[in-house]
């Protein structure tokens, strides 16, 4: 009996459960250039899977595995030539975090029984977020994150929390004012097998997104601990107050750069949990920087991957707004954005397929929202164009969080704003055409005129949104003759050919 190791891209740890399971039996990694075809990926993302792949079957073939490298169409060509060549009798892979994947492992015809073994790249399994979850009237994340600061011991002094509060958010929204110096990140040389990946993309033909060059990406698990180290050491203390902040030149600011390598699987998220929790004991940082990271971690992308596995298969069709606008052509060209703030984003986004988490949910997401734009047209999208985008990571965050589009199964109202917001949280406004004051007229800006549009539209279906009834009384104050304008605007953004 010959059991053989089949691992998925994301699952790049030598304490990956299937690995875990044998003993030096053989190995199989797949570069599959048909799945890589599905959408039009970021270069960058391609590259940093494909470089990251073939570092870690050299990191096991020099802990003596026996493995195999395929370059192939399709997974199951490659597969069955490496059972039949080695005499496989059961093949073995780590159960996959993305649906689409596990129904390619159980369409699968393999002269070998096939065993999926565990994922233990999460601290919650499956199972466990779905006992958690089972008959509570609301999952809201909080509750969520305290049970797993108690179960895992993080931040508690006994059974109370560090600080005797459990959520510091309201301390971590500091505005960019005044002279910022963020550290810079730390970025690596492609050495010779990243340099060849990146040959093979720019050659291969593939429908793609976004620059290639310059990659900078760690792309080992060496490599993706010095980021964590660096992270401690420069960013930590000052990534609380100014993580919601947006400013023009610093694309990355005090955040962390862990999500692709958490997502690759280079780094466990306990690890870096507990590499968080004892600077803060050691170095005596500020709690509400220490907090506000471990929520990130520990409660919302925990959260995010229980939840994607909670909810019914239907839910990347979801579509609770009726929203069908197409994605408009400067997402995938940010010269053709005439808002400076999607203009910054998605230019950043071009160059190194990364944007942070409130550029993506106050500008990207806030404006797919309040336009109109499709659900699934915005998700895809998403998921193509970051470097750390995965099926769990996306259809939760985007079709849930970021447009609503689930109905309030994940979040409690629509994260839609206006241009106060932007202006309030970056300094996009002060290079614009247009007036974040201003929601009519020629230089009314967009953000404005689509967001009434968008609480005018939907009136009925937000005022059960308890949140939400506030601001839509504003409404009500709004001259008709304002409100019609602003429907007109709205409107003409879309068929640009229409009069106001």
């Amino acid at each position: 009996m010959t059991i053989g190791i089949w691992v998925l891209g994301d699952q790049l740890s030598l304490d990956q459960a299937a690995l875990n399971s044998v003993t030096r039996q053989p190995v199989i990694l797949i570069e599959s250039t048909q799945h890589v075809t599905e959408r039009s990926y970021h270069r960058q993302k391609l590259v940093l899977v494909w470089s990251a792949m073939r570092h870690f079957a050299e990191e096991l073939r020099q802990a003596e595995w026996d493995v195999e490298y395929a370059i192939a169409s399709d997974f199951e060509p490659a597969l069955q030539d490496w059972v039949k060549a080695k005499g496989i009798t059961e093949l073995r892979v780590m159960q996959p975090s993305d649906r689409p994947f596990a129904q390619v492992i159980q369409s699968l015809h393999l002269p070998c029984k096939i065993t999926q073994v565990p994922n233990n790249q999460f601290l919650w399994t499956a199972a466990e977020f779905q006992a958690w979850a089972k008959g509570r009237k609301s999952l809201l994340m909080e509750y969520f994150y305290r049970e797993g600061r108690q179960r895992f011991q993080v931040l508690m002094e006994g059974k109370q929390p560090v600080g005797g509060t459990w959520n510091f958010d309201k301390d971590n929204r500091k505005p960019p004012k005044g002279k910022l110096n963020p550290p810079p990140p730390l970025w690596f040389e492609p050495d010779a097998i990243t340099q060849k990946v990146i040959d093979d993309v720019q050659s291969g033909g593939f429908s793609t997104y976004g620059q290639i060059e310059p990659f900078r990406w760690g792309v080992t698990r060496s490599q993706a601990l010095q980021v964590l180290r660096h992270f401690v050491e420069t960013r930590l203390p000052m990534f609380g107050p100014y993580q919601d902040a947006m400013l023009t030149g610093e694309e990355t600011l005090w955040h962390a750069m862990l999500s692709p390598y958490l997502n690759l699987g280079l780094l466990h998220p306990l690890e870096v949990i507990q590499a968080i929790e004892s600077a803060y004991h050691q170095q005596q940082l500020d709690l509400s920087s220490v907090e506000g990271f471990i929520r990130q971690v520990l409660g919302w992308r925990e959260y995010m991957h229980g939840l994607y596995h909670y909810v019914d298969e239907d839910y990347p069709q979801r579509n609770h707004f009726n929203h069908h606008q197409p994605l408009p052509s400067f997402f995938w060209d940010a010269t053709q954005a005439d808002m400076n703030c999607l203009h910054q984003t998605l230019k950043q986004t071009e160059e190194m397929a990364y944007a942070h988490h409130i550029q993506r949910l106050m500008i990207l997401s806030n404006f797919s929202l309040i336009a109109g734009l499709s659900p699934q047209a915005v998700e895809n999208w998403f998921h193509a164009a970051f470097i750390d985008a995965y099926d769990w990571v996306m259809q939760t965050n985007v079709i849930g969080m970021g447009l609503f589009a689930d109905g309030g199964i994940l979040a409690s109202k629509p994260y839609a704003a206006s241009a106060n917001y932007v202006n309030k949280m970056s300094d996009y406004c002060k290079g614009c055409r247009y007036k974040p004051t201003d929601r009519t007229g020629e230089q009314a800006c967009p953000f404005n005129f689509f967001y009434w549009d968008f609480l005018d539209r939907h009136r009925s279906s937000l005022q059960s949104q308890g949140r939400m009834s506030f601001i839509l009384k504003n409404l009500d104050k709004m001259p008709e003759a304002e409100l019609t304008e602003i429907r007109q605007r709205a409107r003409q953004w879309h068929q640009p050919d229409e009069r106001i």
